[in-house]
């Protein structure tokens, strides 16, 4: 992959202060990677992006976009922008309009996009985040969990290359929390490069590729998280815990005299290592188009019974809300883990989810478990 972003010694202290909260700071980017960018209160995380961005010019080093330094200029922060979409952790920084309808639509009518482009971007953000009934609500009757999923919709709105989320799960309730992270993947299946910092360890272990960690005004640690958390010194130094699934795959190896490779990163993974049965259930998996979701529903569920059913992704979920389902949310994990735990299972998905589904099989097959999964 290319490299996006690229921060040379990049130092920036806010004015009137002697504080360095980025201080050296380097980092390499690379285009269509899931990141994680963690840190405690303070670390810096937010400068980061503000930096990023060029909201905040550095005083000194050098922030790179595809390989050429940004210029702070009308012209070049202009170009930088018109590709980035940033979801602020409190979203009152970010609302412009009065409306829902109209805020989600602010940013693609300043991208210069004719109003029926802009309708379609706007109603589908909105449905995405299960906000079509408040389009026309004022945003101050919304309450703050409301707001932010507005916010969230308006970036989506920006069909943006680089999505940068600070603490998006902040102040949402379970479910809006998973579908968060359901978008994200979403985002990154399509090519987008997609940054999230938040303090949700457990939710983002699962599924960044990459996790930065910034202490100190620098960057600590940036790879493969399970280095970092296996010292446990670090961990507590950068302010952090370490994920209840790390934590238990460690403790049970040490317990059992087992390797603690592979990791497993979410609960049907654990299961697989730990505690399933010698038979797999078969796992029958349906990619859907959202046209054709309730016919293609009805015709697999009349030739099967006694199974668990789940369902991914917001096209889909929103084609089978009157249909009986099982799992609603995070059910590619849940799906998989019945599969493990030797039960028939059904998984409906967006077909845009394919890879996701295929790369859990692949990861429970590393952990040593092979799952009867059979695409229809």
């Amino acid at each position: 992959m290319s490299e996006i972003f690229r921060l040379e010694d990049v130092t920036f202290a806010h004015p009137n202060s002697t504080r360095k909260v980025l201080n050296n700071m380097s980092l390499s980017i690379e285009e269509g990677s899931r990141n994680a960018i963690l840190g405690a209160n303070g670390a810096g995380k937010t400068t980061f992006f503000y930096t990023l961005t060029g909201v905040y010019k550095p005083q000194s080093g050098t922030v790179y976009n595809h390989g050429e330094a940004v210029e702070y200029t009308k012209d070049g922060l202009r170009d930088l922008r018109s590709e980035v979409a940033v979801i602020l952790q409190n979203p009152d920084e970010q609302i412009f309009c009065s409306l829902v309808e109209e805020d989600v639509a602010f940013g693609p009518l300043n991208l210069g996009l004719d109003r029926d482009e802009v309708s379609e971007r706007v109603a589908k953000a909105l449905r995405d985040v299960r906000m079509t009934p408040y389009a026309r609500r004022p945003l101050q009757q919304l309450s703050g969990g409301q707001r932010k999923r507005v916010a969230i919709a308006g970036a989506l709105a920006m069909h943006p290359k680089i999505m940068i989320m600070d603490e998006p799960t902040a102040g949402l309730d379970p479910q809006a929390s998973m579908e968060v992270m359901e978008l994200a993947e979403k985002l990154h299946l399509q090519g987008v490069t997609v940054l999230i910092s938040t303090h949700d360890i457990d939710i983002v272990y699962k599924w960044a590729d990459t996790s930065d960690i910034i202490y100190n005004g620098g960057f600590e640690f940036s790879g493969q998280v399970e280095e970092f958390y296996s010292d446990s010194e670090r961990v507590y130094r950068c302010g952090l815990l370490t994920p209840s699934v790390f934590n238990m795959n460690r403790d049970i190896c040490a317990i059992d005299g087992l390797p603690v490779s592979p990791y497993p990163r979410n609960c049907c993974e654990f299961t697989a290592k730990f505690g399933a049965p010698k038979r797999s259930g078969r796992l029958v998996c349906v990619p859907l188009e959202e046209e054709s979701a309730v016919g293609r529903y009805e015709d697999v569920m009349k030739d099967l019974s006694g199974v668990s059913t789940g369902v991914y992704g917001s096209d889909s979920r929103y084609a089978l809300t009157e249909k009986p389902v099982d799992y609603r949310f995070d059910a590619i994990d849940a799906c998989f883990t019945d599969a493990v735990e030797g039960k028939d299972t059904v998984l409906f998905y967006d077909s845009i989810f394919t890879p996701t589904v295929q790369a859990q099989c692949d990861k429970l097959k590393e952990i040593g478990f092979e799952v009867d999964m059979e695409v229809i």
